[in-house]
């Protein structure tokens, strides 16, 4: 009977951190200070391969520029890490638009805030914790 309850116990103590993780929310402002217009596009990943890689993002957004920034909120998103990918649509077409030779004409960022060096922002820089339902998650992007 001892031994019953303190297997319970013992399960019960490593089941509780799984069961407190739940889903989260981020929410994600952008300071927008080039264009009063347009939208910014967005791309949330939640691994460094598919963010480094090209791979395929676990959201995407487009969310209207209005007095000076953008706001986007993703719900339901397992507790871990992201990185976000984003440029300003300016002119509202849906892609980020080029020069001929591949240089971005339109304002782009990455979550936080990292630079571009030669290509964008790496994981490394720009990944975020995301915590559980107890405190949502908000960043700025500038």
């Amino acid at each position: 009977m001892i031994a019953n309850r303190m297997l319970a116990a013992a399960l019960l103590a490593i089941a509780a951190p799984a069961l407190a993780a739940g889903p989260a929310t981020l929410t994600v402002t952008f300071k927008v200070t080039d264009a009063p217009t347009g939208q910014i596009m967005l791309s949330l990943y939640d691994n460094e391969a598919a963010h480094d890689g090209g791979g395929k993002p676990v959201a995407q957004a487009a969310v209207p520029v209005a007095n000076g920034q953008a706001v986007a909120t993703f719900a339901g998103l397992p507790p871990g890490r992201y990185a976000i990918k984003a440029f300003h649509d300016i002119d509202g077409d849906g892609k980020m638009g080029m020069t001929p030779f591949g240089m971005p004409t339109e304002p782009f960022a990455f979550s936080n805030n990292a630079p571009a060096m030669a290509g964008p922002a790496p994981w490394s820089a720009s990944s975020f914790a995301v915590d559980g339902p107890a405190a949502a998650t908000a960043i700025t992007i500038r």
